[in-house]
């Protein structure tokens, strides 16, 4: 249902917006490029190599720690110099799923400031990955209470979010979406006629990075969380 009057509708990204995310992948992609230990390749070389193998599956296999699991097996396979051993594998496979198990660190101001907001406002929140990964992350996170919705995606792209406002009947002029991610959160949010906030991150996602679209004074770059509570 779309807002009473004078309340809007928030949307918000989880990962790297709520709670930490991205930090975990990294740590691993480190260990993994030290394991590798290419003779002629550089970091930055092998990292390249990742993401092309990442960004072929993405559409494929989809996000979280079980399919970036499977892309360093395959990176890997593709990469190492030595004859592959089963140990080899089962190590590098250990990188990516030990991410799962990491605690659900809260970024800063975040609890606060849903809590206000949702005094004021509908809030939903709007996640892509593995469906039961990000339900464990949301339960552990402790911000369920504050949101009315939740939605697992596959892809948030503009067509997601023109679904959004169909099927929940919203106006696009009321309706904003609050994440880090310019390709996922902020340019197809605007495509599709909405409102929309950035927040950075310092270590969003490589592949989630992009330039963002001029937005008709449509869009707020915040540096913090809790300054949504000045602008709502």
């Amino acid at each position: 249902m779309a807002p009473a009057p004078g309340r809007r509708f928030l949307l918000f990204d989880a990962d790297d917006t709520l709670w930490e995310s991205n930090i975990y992948f990294e740590q691993a992609i480190e260990a993994f490029i030290d394991f590798l230990a290419h003779s002629s390749m550089s970091r930055d070389q092998v990292r390249a190599a990742l993401d092309e193998v990442e960004r072929i599956n993405v559409t494929v296999h989809g996000y979280g720690s079980a399919s970036f699991t499977r892309n360093l097996r395959e990176t890997y396979e593709r990469l190492a110099e030595r004859h592959l051993q089963p140990q080899d594998i089962e190590h590098v496979l250990l990188l990516g799923q030990r991410i799962a198990s990491q605690p659900v660190q809260v970024l800063p101001d975040v609890a606060e400031t849903l809590s206000e907001l949702a005094g004021r406002h509908d809030l939903m929140l709007l996640t892509k990955g593995h469906a039961e990964e990000q339900r464990l992350k949301i339960e552990r996170s402790g911000l369920e209470e504050f949101f009315s919705a939740t939605a697992f995606v596959h892809e948030k792209d503009e067509e997601t979010y023109r679904a959004i406002v169909q099927e929940r009947q919203l106006d696009p002029a009321r309706t904003w979406m609050i994440g880090n991610s310019p390709r996922s959160d902020i340019n197809p949010a605007l495509a599709a006629g909405l409102n929309a906030v950035f927040i950075p991150h310092e270590h969003t996602w490589r592949l989630e990075k992009e330039e963002i679209v001029h937005a008709d004074g449509r869009l707020h770059t915040l540096l913090a969380f809790g300054e949504l509570r000045a602008l709502f």
